[in-house]
């Protein structure tokens, strides 16, 4: 099999791809619009672009279910069904899924190594990224599953606001990661960090960020 790349290295692509998405947007409207207009899955796509320059790429599947995530993670495959009734896991997709890269023997052995959920527009605390963060614990939660070949989650967001928006960036992205560490710790062998969320100043338009909120299993 190949040499997965390092984690480092998958989120900085992801932060890139998110950047590369907003460059590219506001070159394509003539810095009229925020990337927060733009179309659905802009930054998926920008995203998964530049995991693909990484020299030793992983394999990437867009819009992958549940249950072929798990197909692909769990130590037998037929396990997924009672694995999602057990977690209260429903069918849905993951925005990209990272695969182990090798020469396939059959269209049954892939090897699932890291889930990727992708935001547009993330400005405040909300249900439904809290949710998305718990279907994220879910599925690598080593309480639930001894054995499993996902690495690790991300939650990747764009974040962006008008000069006119009184509250600020510095304190609404503080309260976003804290509802994640909320959610996080109802999962005792995981844990979550944030990274990247440097805030960038656009004259007489407004300011943005990246970021990603990583959950991993505890290093025993």
């Amino acid at each position: 099999m190949s040499n997965f790349p390092s984690q480092k290295e998958i989120i900085q692509a992801v932060l890139e791809g998110i950047k590369n998405a907003k460059e590219n947007f506001l070159f394509w409207t003539n810095n009229r619009l925020f990337l927060s207009y733009g179309p659905e899955k802009i930054i998926t796509l920008h995203v998964a672009n530049q995991i693909a320059k990484i020299s030793n790429a992983p394999e990437i599947f867009i819009d992958a279910t549940v249950a072929d995530i798990l197909r692909c993670s769990l130590p037998t495959r037929g396990e997924y069904p009672r694995y999602m009734q057990d977690n209260k896991l429903s069918q849905g997709v993951f925005s990209i899924t990272l695969d182990e890269r090798f020469e396939h023997q059959n269209d049954n052995d892939s090897i699932s190594r890291v889930i990727i959920s992708v935001y547009n527009a993330v400005r405040n605390a909300k249900l439904d990224y809290s949710h998305e963060i718990e279907r994220i614990c879910k599925m690598l939660d080593r309480d639930a599953c001894a054995k499993s070949s996902l690495d690790y989650g991300i939650f990747a967001f764009y974040s962006d606001l008008s000069t006119t928006a009184r509250k600020k960036l510095e304190k609404r992205l503080p309260e976003i990661i804290r509802s994640f560490d909320v959610v996080v710790k109802k999962f005792p062998s995981l844990q979550g960090r944030f990274e990247g969320g440097e805030i960038q100043k656009i004259a007489d338009s407004g300011e943005w960020c990246a970021g990603c909120y990583v959950i991993e299993p505890k290093k025993i």
